[in-house]
């Protein structure tokens, strides 16, 4: 085996799993690139829910990310929880090669993960080659309703305005039913223009770490030196294959987790 490229994250434990750093490892892993990770938090949580967090002390998370960046320089890096706006500050003053920002602020079981307000975010979404919000955090960040393809369309415009070079609107929230589109759409705004990302609604609870694993596909095809819309496309192509390939798992009584089969 060739020697893998390098991939950090930058994100929050998960003891279920499912979702966090555990799902960006596993996610690196799968697409042959070596993971690193700086924590922000520990969280401890299944998929019912989260019952507790503990937010890493921020000199100890600095000392972290020296560690890494002076020893295994990534290639790509990306953000997931970072659970307070002084994380979020201090993140954006260190010099982060192709970075993917997932602005984690709530679990899939609805708990908070994130401390503050989410234009807390702003500082660090010029430092973004990549922002990733789900409807929930567009909603957020905007402060204003999100709830339509062409509302996305409208969101992704103004949210690269705030200085991402890519804007991933996703839309595995948006809500089905009769007449609803039967794909999974995602808008995306990218040097300017606006394309989609489709691909068929996989219809199963097993759901958590969608996100984190959607971000670090991207991410680890980053670092393996794809294009971004290439890198794009393949991380919808391996987020779809995820969800079908755990559709039908009983692994806890709540959101369970995704596959992460190797490509």
């Amino acid at each position: 085996m060739k020697q893998p490229p390098i991939a950090l994250t930058v994100a929050g434990s998960d003891s279920g799993g499912g979702a966090g750093i555990q799902a960006d490892l596993k996610t690196f892993a799968a697409h042959h690139v070596f993971g690193t990770s700086v924590i922000t938090a520990l969280t401890a949580q299944n998929t019912s829910g989260v019952l507790g967090v503990h937010a890493t002390p921020l000199d100890f998370l600095a000392l972290q990310l020296d560690a890494v960046l002076s020893d295994l320089p990534p290639a790509a890096v990306k953000t997931g929880m970072l659970a307070s706006a002084e994380v979020i500050a201090y993140v954006a003053t260190r010099e982060l090669p192709n970075l993917v920002v997932d602005p984690v602020m709530v679990a899939s079981t609805g708990n908070p993960l994130f401390r503050g307000a989410a234009d807390a975010y702003r500082v660090l979404l010029p430092r973004a080659l990549v922002l990733t919000p789900n409807l929930p955090e567009t909603r957020a960040l905007l402060d204003r309703e999100v709830g339509t393809v062409e509302d996305m369309a409208a969101a992704a415009t103004d949210l690269a305005a705030l200085g991402p070079r890519c804007v991933v609107v996703k839309g595995g929230h948006l809500a089905g039913g009769h007449g609803a589109d039967p794909d999974a759409v995602d808008v995306v705004w990218f040097d300017g223009e606006l394309s989609y990302l489709r691909a068929p609604r996989v219809s199963t609870p097993n759901n958590h770490g969608t996100g984190c694993t959607f971000a670090a596909a991207v991410t680890a095809h980053l670092a393996l030196g794809s294009s971004l819309p290439d890198a794009l496309r393949a991380a919808k192509t391996y987020v779809t294959r995820a969800l079908a390939g755990s559709a039908d798992w009983r692994l806890g009584s709540g959101h369970g987790p995704l596959s992460w089969k190797e490509i």
